[in-house]
């Protein structure tokens, strides 16, 4: 049997990943300067010992607030994932598993839903349930992200649903809710997994951009979306905001990215 090599793909995504939820965690407990007082540095002034990333036009300390802005994002996209999972998985298991008239029907509702630009269908969500809150960005982007995991997950359950251990356990008695949650959620992790890491670059990119449209986390609120739309005005006198605050998205998109990447290699046996 040929011995499979190191991921490498895997490896990079663990490492940066690792690097940016340092970063994280780094500011949840400390900051260099409180992210919103103002004149803690000169204005503009450039990445140096005293202010790593720079100041920007308020005298702000640049990199205590994309600590703060990298937390902020970053949670709001693992509670949009959390939702849109949840609630995907559960309605794909259920479609794909039992079929029917309300496989039919819901999947019907989630081919209408997924043929709008999911930005566009969180944009209504927050227009009624009013911008510049968190948990209502959570709630409009995890709403909008359940018929991809709805999707995903009816494929691979109803591809199991009559293999030769699921019949097996239908025969020996085994309820429906343990085949699902037992004998076939198990096998379909290696579908899920790289849903998941797809899924949470899709909610980091659009919460920074409602965010930077102004229609999604506004301040006294953090996040990279409103801070890239700042460092806008400020491009010319101080590019090193724009520069540090898309750096650390890139960076938080780029490490899940290569772990997704990754996974589906290991799964299929490459390097």
């Amino acid at each position: 049997m040929k011995k499979q090599g190191i991921n490498g793909y895997l490896l990079a995504g663990l490492l940066l990943t690792a690097f940016t939820a340092g970063l994280i965690l780094l500011g949840l407990f400390w900051t260099p300067y409180d992210p919103q007082a103002m004149a803690v540095g000169p204005k503009f002034d450039p990445p140096s010992l005293a202010h790593l990333m720079g100041t920007d036009k308020f005298g702000r300390d640049i990199f205590s607030r994309v600590l703060q802005g990298a937390g902020s994002t970053a949670a709001i996209a693992v509670c949009t994932v959390a939702i849109g999972a949840v609630c995907g998985v559960a309605v794909g298991a259920l479609t794909g598993y039992f079929g029917g008239v309300v496989d039919d029907a819901l999947m019907r509702l989630n081919d209408a839903l997924t043929a709008f630009p999911s930005i566009l269908l969180a944009l209504v969500v927050i227009s009624l349930l009013g911008p510049g809150k968190k948990y209502n960005v959570i709630i409009a982007l995890g709403l909008v992200f359940i018929p991809s995991f709805a999707r995903v997950t009816r494929s691979a359950f109803a591809g199991l649903r009559d293999v030769n251990y699921v019949k097996s356990a239908r025969l020996m008695g085994a309820s429906n809710g343990r085949i699902l949650l037992v004998h076939i959620l198990p096998n379909t992790m290696q579908v899920l997994l790289p849903a998941l890491t797809i899924g949470f670059n899709n909610a980091v990119l659009a919460e920074a951009s409602m965010s930077f449209l102004g229609v999604g986390v506004t301040p006294p609120d953090a996040s990279l979306g409103y801070m890239l739309s700042e460092a806008q005005s400020m491009f010319v006198a101080a590019p090193w905001y724009a520069l540090a605050t898309g750096g650390v998205i890139v960076l938080m998109v780029f490490g899940v990215g290569l772990i997704g990447e990754g996974l589906q290699r290991r799964d299929k046996g490459v390097a």
